[in-house]
């Protein structure tokens, strides 16, 4: 029994059905290659082993084992593991698509809540608080403003971005406490000590502590998890959870063209001594308006992938692999044509290359009122708790 082997091309994106007949009992030569047209893909050749055709018996055991060995030569070439629970292609897509559905550093208009009505500039001064507190306050403070953070923000936020925030923040400040913890001072020290022990010296021993107190709180194998750990983990921990959340929150109940209001207001004596302040808020104003763009691009172009339901069990590894470096270019190509077009817009409008000569609207006004002067006072509160906690502790 002969088996014959089909060379034929296989495109990125799609495989064509064989088409079931009987197989010739010659090897089709591959067609001559043409001018590559653009946007065309690389073509891989897949061998098939098709059913064996009737031949004259042979003597020879030859022909029985070419079949065996045809069907090891087919199985040889990665499939992609689409068929797999949750490490499919398609799934990454999906997920990708969902976090990025999520507005991440975006303005949330509703519901209207008591932050949106702060002053940007309060809120600017809440940041910059709340990035020097955990690093000057003791553990409990820490924690404290990491609890204070999180019900801000349940309470602040809707219930699909604030359960996706926060998921991933504590994800990560917990992922951070456990490398710092164990990591920090976890291996023992190595050195001896110089000093003789106090027998040789002819003096007592000194007794152990009877107070409780321990410098090693727990040992995991050849780790050990100190005070000195906990200590360093916890204001690494709780340092990234206040940056990423406040960051968050702030931009969340805050519009772009308030923001750059804030700073330019905070910014403007600096321009005396050749501060390019103007150029910074610009910079910063369509940096706040590009971000929207980022992510809309790419959850659009994970969705369109996946709306085209590409059979990926067909595809193999390099073809897979094919399809996300086309997904990630096309991205960065969305995403340069959104900025020329910015730019174009820019130019239509009389910008020249130099903000000082530009004026900017901000298309915002900024009042003090009741809501600024009790953020105020809670931030003073707050940081005379800290310092008053400092000398309890």
């Amino acid at each position: 029994m002969a088996a014959a082997v089909h060379l034929r091309p296989l495109h990125s994106l799609a495989l064509r059905p064989p088409v079931a007949k009987a197989a010739p009992s010659w090897l089709p030569l591959p067609a001559k290659p043409r001018a590559r047209r653009r946007g065309s893909r690389l073509a891989l050749l897949v061998c098939s082993a098709s059913p064996p055709a009737p031949a004259a018996p042979s003597s020879s055991g030859g022909d029985n084992a070419a079949a065996p060995a045809a069907a090891r030569w087919a199985e040889w070439i990665p499939r992609a593991a689409a068929g797999r629970a949750g490490a499919g292609p398609e799934q990454v897509l999906r997920l990708i698509s969902g976090a990025a559905a999520t507005p991440v550093c975006q303005f949330v208009d509703k519901p209207r809540t008591f932050l949106h009505s702060v002053d940007p500039r309060v809120k600017l001064v809440w940041l910059l608080a709340l990035v020097v507190l955990p690093a000057r306050s003791n553990i409990y403070m820490r924690f404290g403003l990491v609890v204070f953070l999180a019900l801000l923000s349940v309470w602040v936020l809707p219930n699909h971005v604030w359960k996706d925030q926060l998921g991933r923040v504590a994800l990560l400040s917990g992922f951070i406490f456990i490398m710092l913890g164990f990591g920090a001072d976890g291996a023992p020290s190595l050195v001896q000590t110089r000093t003789p022990p106090p027998s040789v010296l002819g003096i007592p021993n000194i007794p152990c502590s009877t107070s409780g107190y321990s410098y090693t709180i727990m040992k995991l194998g050849p780790l050990q998890f100190t005070r000195k750990g906990l200590s360093v983990a916890s204001t690494s921990a709780s340092l990234s959870f206040a940056i990423f959340q406040s960051a968050s929150l702030c931009l969340t109940t805050t519009t772009p063209e308030q923001l750059a209001s804030a700073l330019w207001w905070f910014m403007i004596p600096l321009k005396h001594i050749g501060v390019p302040v103007p150029e910074i808020i610009l910079t910063l104003l369509l940096s706040l308006r590009f971000i929207n763009l980022v992510f809309d691009e790419v959850r659009n172009s994970a969705l369109a992938i996946v709306a085209r339901r590409i059979n990926w069990k067909k595809l193999t590894a390099m073809e897979t692999i094919d399809i996300f470096f086309n997904y990630i270019r096309r991205i960065f190509k969305n995403i340069f044509d959104h900025a020329e077009q910015i730019s174009k817009a820019m130019i239509a409008r009389g910008f020249r290359g130099d903000p000082s000569n530009h004026k900017i609207y901000f298309l915002t006004e900024s009042s003090f009122g009741f809501a600024d002067l009790f953020s105020l006072l809670c931030l003073f509160a707050l940081m005379g708790l800290a310092s008053y906690s400092d000398q309890l502790v």
